[in-house]
């Protein structure tokens, strides 16, 4: 049998994965971020609509919260 130092398959199978998962990794914390940021967002509609006695969440509700006008 003979001995190599890195086989080649091995080496190109390590670094396809290494790039594989930071990619992955990198959408993954944008989802997450934009999921923890809409629930947020969709709290703070939920208690404005409720402070105007408002019994649905309207897009004016939102705006108000995000601050755009």
């Amino acid at each position: 049998t003979k001995m190599w130092n890195k086989p080649p398959v091995l080496k190109k199978t390590i670094k396809a994965k290494a790039t594989t998962n930071i990619n992955t990794r990198k959408a993954s914390d944008i989802e997450l971020l934009t999921v923890l940021f809409l629930k947020s967002l969709a709290e703070e509609a939920k208690t404005k609509a409720f402070e105007e006695k408002s019994a649905t969440i309207r897009p004016e509700h939102v705006r108000n919260v995000a601050k755009v006008s």
